[in-house]
């Protein structure tokens, strides 16, 4: 059977068909940093409007060496591109032709971009096929749930073919990174995104680190200009606002907690312990049902049940901030203890 997929944040065109005003919607489908873009984006962004009638460069070489210095690598081992859905695709395209396998659940993405796929669950890596593609997403998309770190590195280690380790939801953990392996196992690629902890997903920034050879493998085949000038310089000055990010951390884990434990007390909906700024929870009613319910109270939530890796009616729902977070326990509340 075909998998229909499909994403969350599509607020404005959930607010277009309602005739409502998207501001008045908590959208909890998407996963966005619940502090918003850095203070430094705006400015940045005003800054380099003077230069949109320039074009930029093929390659964004600055961006690129932030990133690189951030991450403790060169700059040679780091491809940016425009978010990580057309990094995805891009290397599904021209980057691996080979046999893929997924160790689901994932991003939804990879199910498009490598759509025979072989699937495994990500629970079971001593079941992961050791040649091929590999793909595993850390935290895993939609549980917020980690493989053990011990369990990966064995694989990869061991792995004939590559492996491609998403990350973009890492930096909401206190996981350790794959990019810290690249240098021992060369198999090893990394995706991250801009779009969630840095709250850039209207700019479309991400990137991939791997070994220079895979980098230089890829960019061989790389289209110019897939960065713009305005997405470069508010990428720059997010990723500099290391304060802003640690206030972030704080945030989601404070309040993922108190989510986790408030959700306890209703009847019919069962939350993982998700180590990221998003929870899945089962739930004993259709999932459809459910986000059909809170849709029509202006609170989006993501419908889950029959992803691969998902075992059962689930929905996903962001952490946001406290007030955010009490609109929607409050909405819980309603449904989920009604009669």
């Amino acid at each position: 059977m075909r998998l229909i997929v499909t994403h969350g944040g599509n607020v404005l065109a959930v607010a277009r068909a309602r005739g409502w005003d998207w501001r008045e919607i908590l959208d909890l489908s998407a996963s966005i940093n619940p502090l918003g873009p850095s203070p430094a984006v705006r400015p940045a962004i005003e800054e380099a409007l003077d230069r949109v009638a320039l074009y930029p460069d093929p390659l964004p070489e600055q961006l690129t060496a932030v990133l690189a210095e951030a991450w403790g690598i060169g700059p040679e081992q780091v491809l940016v591109g425009g978010g990580g859905t057309e990094l995805v695709h891009f290397l599904a395209r021209a980057g691996w032709n080979g046999p893929a396998t997924l160790a689901v659940p994932v991003w939804a993405e990879f199910y498009r971009a490598f759509p025979h796929a072989h699937r495994v669950p990500a629970a079971e890596p001593d079941a992961w096929p050791q040649r091929g593609l590999l793909v595993v997403s850390q935290p895993g998309n939609p549980t917020g749930v980690s493989v053990p770190l011990e369990a990966v590195k064995r694989a990869v280690a061991s792995r004939e073919g590559p492996a491609l380790i998403d990350e973009s939801f890492i930096e909401f953990t206190r996981l350790e990174s794959a990019i810290g392996w690249i240098q021992d196992h060369p198999n090893v690629l990394v995706l991250r995104s801009l779009s969630k902890f840095h709250a850039l997903p209207g700019l479309r920034v991400g990137a991939l680190a791997g070994s220079p050879e895979w980098i230089r493998r890829l960019q061989r085949k790389r289209e110019p200009w897939r960065v713009s000038t305005l997405a470069e310089a508010a990428a720059l000055a997010a990723v500099s606002d290391t304060a802003h990010a640690e206030r972030t951390r704080r945030l989601v884990e404070e309040e993922r907690a108190w989510l986790l434990e408030a959700l306890e007390e209703l009847n019919g909906l069962r939350a993982l312990p998700g180590e990221a700024n998003y929870l899945l929870a089962y739930t004993d009613r259709p999932a459809a049902e459910v986000c059909d319910w809170f849709l029509e109270r202006k609170i989006l939530l993501r419908n889950c049940s029959r992803l691969p890796g998902v075992d059962g009616e689930a929905i996903r729902f962001a952490v946001r901030t406290r007030p955010e977070n009490e609109r929607f326990l409050a909405a819980a509340r309603e449904y989920f203890c009604a009669g």
